[in-house]
């Protein structure tokens, strides 16, 4: 679970992209930033999630959102997973486990009874300022963008 609250300076971060380019939340000043945190790209809840944002991506573009996706999985599996479900959005590499860590989402899980790290689905909404207006931390995966967009609604 995130300790990072409603109200709290979004954690500033740098890495690489898809594409191999250098994405830092600076290059987002004066937006508002939709960061969703996913745990593997091409599995089922993953893909699931990606492509409801994918299939809403105009509307949330048109309204001034931007949505970048953050998973441990490096920078040709997040080209692969772009280009087989025509992503349209920034996927960051975060293979060093810096902004999972950061953002308090690598947290220890239990399939099966064993217990291993890995990422927590959440979705930070990040207001203009940097400052995180909203934290999702129960994910629809089906529905995700739907969940957004009704808090920024409200």
């Amino acid at each position: 679970m995130s300790s990072l609250k409603q109200g709290d300076k979004a954690p500033e971060f740098s890495a690489k992209d898809q594409n191999g380019n250098t994405v830092s939340l600076g290059n987002y000043k004066g937006k508002t930033v939709i960061l969703y945190f996913y745990p593997k790209d091409d599995t089922p809840g993953c893909t699931a999630e990606s492509c409801d944002f994918r299939d809403n991506y105009e509307y949330l573009s048109s309204q001034g959102y931007e949505v970048i996706g953050v998973s441990v999985d490096d920078e040709k599996s997040h080209k692969k997973f772009e280009t087989k479900y025509s992503l349209p959005f920034t996927l960051i590499a975060d293979t060093e486990q810096k902004i999972v860590n950061d953002y308090g989402v690598w947290v220890e899980k239990n399939m099966y009874g064993k217990k291993y790290m890995g990422t927590q689905r959440t979705t930070f909404i990040i207001n203009p300022e940097g400052v995180i207006s909203h934290v999702i931390e129960k994910v629809d995966t089906k529905n995700s963008s739907q969940q957004v967009l009704d808090l920024l609604k409200a």
